[in-house]
């Protein structure tokens, strides 16, 4: 019944920032009790738009650094993954194994973090339509793991453009798994700053309330104490002063759709 948001950097750019993103958003939630926390922040982008991009620490340093918050802060976190040897170390410590977008029909890397018995939260290809995610929810299910997120994040529309199709949550709430709204990566324009992503974080706001209006209960956001100086998507990120804006609004706007799901039914 509660939200839950996934949220935090984009990449971990160290130990003290990623912590210190960790403690503030742990602070902010506090706000509204009727809301889950879980932290997310990658070990390595290995799908940056340039080879000379900032990938992050490495999966050793990486989870390492996820380890120590989640038994100092006592919060769940969650990493995506980009090869099948990676799934049952990230498993070690996430609640939540996260396979990017890209990646998304990649047969053996799905099966490999299936069987950690983990959460397997799949963001939806931005070239796949809703009703072709079934298929992969099938190859989870097929290890005996029924716990599943589908995230939905924007279809290509031309170049360098995203558009979320909001048919697209009522496909996925029909197949046997919980939905998520990507409300940062959803605004991005890939490729769009020569050998960068930018993006129009002005959207975020309109696309995150029309999602959480669709019945969605899992909204992943990417926060960073300074967006303008982040080592990868400083065209989307949140500053932990906008997350801590758009909270109350997100939290009022789920109980009111709760409350009327279950007075229309």
């Amino acid at each position: 019944d509660k939200l839950t948001l996934i949220a935090g950097p984009c990449v971990i750019e160290s130990e003290a920032m990623a912590f210190e993103t960790a403690q503030r958003l742990q602070e902010i939630c506090k706000m509204a009790p009727e809301v889950d926390l879980v932290f997310k922040a990658s070990f390595d982008k290995a799908n940056r738009t340039s080879a000379g991009a900032f990938r992050g620490p490495g999966i050793d340093a990486g989870l390492k650094i996820l380890e120590s918050i989640r038994s100092k802060l006592n919060i769940p976190v969650t990493t995506d993954i980009h090869h099948p040897g990676e799934a049952r170390d990230a498993a070690s410590v996430c609640s939540i194994i996260q396979i990017p977008a890209f990646l998304c029909r990649q047969t053996d890397l799905i099966l490999e973090a299936a069987d950690t018995k983990a959460i397997v939260n799949v963001k939806k290809g931005q070239f796949l339509a809703p009703t072709d995610i079934e298929y992969v929810i099938e190859k989870i299910h097929s290890r005996g793991n029924k716990n599943v997120i589908i995230t939905e994040r924007g279809t290509t529309f031309g170049y360098n453009n995203l558009v979320v199709d909001f048919r697209s949550f009522d496909i996925l709430q029909s197949l046997p798994c919980l939905v998520c709204f990507d409300a940062t990566h959803a605004v991005q324009l890939p490729g769009a700053n020569k050998g960068s992503s930018g993006g129009a974080k002005q959207f975020i706001k309109t696309l995150s309330k029309a999602a959480i209006s669709s019945g969605v209960n899992i909204l992943f956001t990417e926060v960073h104490p300074n967006p303008l100086n982040a080592l990868s998507d400083q065209g989307t990120q949140l500053s932990l002063e906008e997350f801590a804006q758009l909270l109350p609004l997100w939290s009022k706007l789920h109980q009111f759709t709760k409350e009327l799901s279950y007075a229309s039914q």
